[in-house]
């Protein structure tokens, strides 16, 4: 324990030479891709000086063996989306057992621990999502190969649950008293169907928030602070239906699918900003000898840009509703509706919003200078689909980063995570939540 404490004290001590030396001198200062203004630098310095942040930083590295089995456990616990609960209950209960005995569920299933400050600072949340992207019938158990973990969800998010643990320990034990208020949250609905409907029924809830900040998956390198959009439909065709042979002649549900898909195939897209789409599923028809009363396919549309997403949205209702048209005009001459006519429906399934924190905001360079303190500085910032686009796309500051560690295989059941440096992720949530809130007699919030 007392070598790993002196390794942290003098990194952090070099940490806080970097920092401080160009007081007076230049008004901000270069991290990798973030400018750090030298108001933001000044308070982080004298955070990070406090030897109880120098002492919680060493132990949240000594007690990452723990840190790593609630992952494991965590992991073993199935929660696809809509049915978290068990591991939410779980979750409850870990959350209850360091301290904060009035934490609960929420009606949409989120789990929520309220830390209270002194009162007059902002509200912070931070979360990982529960839920993963595997049916409940899927074998989650651990194996170890060659000092990786394999399991399905070991990394996304099980890391981040595991982290965000790891976080309130460090901070009870730490005996610092916080400014502003902590939210700790393992939210529902992150992937995939659940649409993010945890996050968005936190922000319903708590409008007051005032920053977000989600822990997804492994590493620590990037800053998530871009969110992309995505819109997502089943797309609906229904006609009459009859015999393929004695009905021969009707609109087919199915042929007019056909022709919509081929039509939004031809489509362009601009690279940038990067906007996609695919047809990602298909199904309709009764029998093989059977005209098709009803067809339907599941479309993703995304986009790094609102307006350009809708662009894409509006061709897309615009070419689909073309090969209605000619399905229908196919088999019905002169106006005619004898043949029976194909009537189509897109039903929204999906809603993600896009949005951006920018990289001038405080809750960017307190995070460049957190990664630069626990020695992993950032890399790079990026544009993703995560929990934080949801408050991006309110306006409230908001990234997502990793839990530490390395992983690979996400959303297969061949998952990994290598926890090689894995403290690195906790350490650096721990130093970004104490930033943001403040300390009392020790930093004012940043946020």
């Amino acid at each position: 324990m007392i070598c790993v404490h002196t390794r942290f004290f003098n990194q952090l001590i070099v940490a806080i030479v970097l920092l401080m030396t160009s007081v007076g001198a230049v008004s901000q200062q270069s991290l990798g891709p973030v400018e750090v203004t030298q108001s933001v630098a000044d308070q982080f310095g004298l955070l990070i000086a406090d030897p109880r942040v120098q002492m919680s930083l060493a132990a949240i590295e000594a007690n990452e063996p723990e840190t790593l089995a609630e992952q494991v456990r965590l992991t073993e616990i199935p929660a696809p989306p809509f049915q978290e609960q068990r591991r939410a209950q779980y979750y409850l209960q870990q959350m209850q057992r360091r301290g904060m005995p009035d934490a609960y569920i929420d009606t949409e299933g989120n789990v929520i621990g309220i830390r209270r400050g002194s009162g007059d600072g902002p509200l912070f949340v931070i979360a990982a999502h529960l839920d993963t992207v595997f049916p409940m019938d899927t074998d989650v158990s651990l194996e170890v190969r060659d000092g990786r973990y394999y399991a399905p969800g070991i990394s996304d998010d099980g890391r981040g649950l595991a982290a965000l643990l790891t976080l309130i320990d460090a901070i009870n034990a730490s005996g610092m008293e916080t400014i502003g208020d902590i939210m700790f949250v393992g939210n529902v609905g992150e992937e995939g169907p659940g649409d993010l409907r945890g996050v968005k029924a936190i922000f319903r809830d708590f409008p007051q928030i005032d920053g977000f900040v989600s822990i997804d998956g492994s590493g620590v390198t990037r800053v998530t602070n871009g969110g992309t959009g995505s819109r997502r439909f089943a797309v609906e065709f229904t006609g009459p239906g009859g015999h393929s042979f004695s009905a021969f002649g009707l609109v087919s549900a199915t042929h007019a699918l056909g022709r919509a898909i081929a039509n939004i195939g031809d489509l362009q897209v601009p690279a940038q900003p990067r906007t996609t789409f695919t047809v990602g599923t298909v199904s309709g028809g009764t029998s093989v000898n059977s005209i098709a009363q009803d067809a339907m396919f599941e479309l993703d549309m995304r986009s790094n840009d609102a307006a350009e997403l809708a662009k894409l949205e509006a061709k897309v209702r615009e070419v689909v509703q073309a090969a209605v048209d000619e399905e229908n005009a196919r088999w019905n001459e002169n106006g005619s509706t004898d043949k029976g006519q194909i009537t189509v429906n897109f039903r929204l399934i999906g809603d993600r919003p896009t949005g951006s924190t920018s990289p001038d905001h405080p809750l960017v360079q307190v995070a460049a200078l957190a990664f630069e303190a626990v020695g992993s500085p950032v890399q790079g910032l990026q544009t993703s689909s995560t929990d934080s686009n949801m408050p991006m796309s309110l306006g409230i500051p908001a990234i997502t980063i990793g839990g530490g560690g390395s992983g690979g295989g996400a959303h297969s059941t061949e998952e990994w995570f290598d926890p090689t440096d894995a403290h690195l992720g906790p350490q650096l949530a721990f130093l970004l939540t104490l930033a943001l809130v403040g300390v009392q007699g020790v930093s004012a919030p940043q946020l």
